[in-house]
């Protein structure tokens, strides 16, 4: 038999940490529930010790931007009283191995204007070699944006096909594609077109950049999200009664014999030591691939419609890596996107002595340079991969020639993120379940009424709050956590969606298909 503990009040147990497992865990213990999160890492929510170079500097597990209509994230930063985290918003650049691409400015300092065209007007004279009647023809897609979330029959018929298949029949122009909506998705969603749900894209275009003239706008932490953040956040967990656990694996769950509930969640130690944490309520906030192993080592889940199902899904491979060089080289841009350099990978670089204090002072150029969809790279020796980045950033800019590496890190990330394939929205579970005390949280569950979508840490942080008000529903007792919305769509935006649900219900009243698809 394992150990018991917390056998006092209500007892929530919550599985993984990061955004939606910290903000189940930080809400309900705020409320009095004897709250304890298990997750895998040593030392969850902080920086690992092992993610250090053989000389000792820190690396991080790859550079998150946090966009204008991440509200509730801001939210939280300013309740935990964190000094100045970020920086302002910043320009970025897009490159390819023909040079500049365009550059993405800081539009809330731009006029505003209606969305669409505000994006239009204010990168006119931004692409290099991307013509007007190229970019013209994105214009169609509108009839897509509006359309695709209109009902569940919609979307699942826009989640049935690939992205690549959505931008033919609109009649994306290849040039388009290739220089601007490709290199976008390979680091928005981290795959390529051909391999992406139409609707997931469509989701995503529309949070990160269409609905509102401000929503490509991106700051940065001025250091490790972990230190930064995540720190602060497990501390204040632990000072309201929350109990975080490291380095344990979920192994087994128990059920009550007369609710059918799950009455306690067992954790093991890398020793092979398992733990019994009793549970009146559970939280499962972890990600697809850790969620797949639970699965399958638990037939308590394996059993259920909702659980086998996640076996249908799929992950990315990602790498994160540091470069510290002998001299300092100024960059055109603090943040930078990739796409060429690396066929079916995307990437990013990111110069920290702009970007982070810790690096404004010193003597040398401090790179971070992430890659998406890295699968043809994971095999690479760590040398071979800190070449590759190196030639992306001569490519971009040349004072990196002749500079010399002093120290790297390379880190890989086999199925770290979220895999929005075509036809995969059927498969992703809802926040509920059928067993009635566990729900779920995370970037990649379903039905969750909040305009953040793709790959975000805003989307993951709200779920984690829905995930505690669920439980709190389920328990009976605690005040909801406030959930901030996204900006309400714009005038003409509304206008046209409501236009579009009348035709629709109208013509598939009378047996005719959707006029989009």
């Amino acid at each position: 038999m394992g150990t018991l503990v917390g056998s006092y009040g209500q007892n929530v147990v919550v599985v993984g940490g990061g955004w939606a497992g910290f903000g189940a865990a930080k809400h309900l213990s705020e409320q009095g529930y004897n709250v304890t999160l298990i997750d895998a890492s040593p030392n969850p929510g902080g920086l690992s010790a092992g993610w250090r170079t053989p000389q000792g500097r820190a690396v991080e597990a790859g550079i998150k931007g946090f966009w204008y209509q991440y509200h509730n994230i801001f939210s939280l930063v300013r309740e935990l009283g964190i000094p100045s985290p970020f920086t302002d918003w910043t320009t970025s650049g897009f490159w390819s191995p023909q040079g500049l691409t365009t550059e993405a400015p800081v539009f809330s300092r731009r006029p505003q204007l209606p969305t669409m065209l505000g994006q239009f007007v204010h990168t006119l004279s931004l692409f290099k070699r991307l013509s007007l009647a190229d970019r013209a023809t994105m214009v169609p897609l509108l009839a897509a944006v509006v359309d695709f979330d209109s009902s569940p029959e919609t979307y699942a018929r826009y989640d049935s096909m690939t992205a690549l298949e959505l931008f033919q029949k609109f009649g994306v122009s290849r040039a388009l594609y290739e220089e601007f909506l490709r290199p976008l998705l390979l680091v928005g969603l981290f795959a390529p077109a051909e391999e992406l749900s139409a609707a997931a894209v469509l989701g995503t275009f529309y949070f990160y950049t269409l609905a509102h003239q401000n929503d490509f706008d991106v700051c940065w932490a001025k250091g490790s999200v972990s230190e930064l953040i995540f720190d602060p956040l497990v501390r204040r967990i632990e000072k309201t009664g929350g109990n975080i656990v490291g380095g344990r694996l979920v192994s087994g769950l128990q059920l009550d014999a007369l609710t059918g509930d799950v009455s306690a969640v067992v954790s093991r130690d890398r020793t092979g030591n398992e733990t019994v944490h009793p549970a009146d309520g559970v939280v499962f906030a972890i990600g697809i691939g850790g969620m797949q192993k639970l699965v399958a080592g638990c037939p308590e889940l394996g059993e259920r419609a909702e659980f086998a199902r996640i076996a249908n899904l799929h992950s990315i491979d990602c790498i994160a890596t540091r470069l510290w060089f002998d001299r300092r080289v100024a960059t055109q841009f603090p943040a930078n996107v990739l796409s060429g350099f690396e066929e079916c990978t995307g990437g990013t670089w990111f110069n920290l002595n702009d970007l982070q204090d810790e690096y404004k002072s010193a003597s040398g150029a401090v790179i971070a340079a992430d890659f998406y969809h890295s699968n043809a790279l994971m095999p690479l020796s760590d040398e071979a991969v800190v070449a590759r980045v190196r030639r992306s950033l001569e490519a971009c800019e040349p004072g990196f020639i002749g500079a010399q590496i002093i120290d790297s890190a390379v880190l890989r990330f086999p199925k770290a993120v979220t895999h929005f394939s075509p036809g995969s929205y059927a498969s992703r579970p809802l926040q509920t379940t059928s067993l009635g005390n566990v729900f779920m949280a995370g970037d990649w569950v379903k039905g969750v009424p909040h305009g953040a979508n793709g790959l975000s840490q805003e989307r993951a942080y709200v779920t984690g709050l829905r995930a505690a008000n669920l439980v709190m529903e389920r328990l009976g007792r605690g005040v909801r956590a406030n959930i901030l919305p996204v900006e309400p769509d714009e005038p003409y935006i509304a206008a046209l969606k409501g236009a579009n649900r009348f035709l629709k219900s109208t013509v598939e009243a009378a047996g005719i298909r959707s006029p989009f698809l």
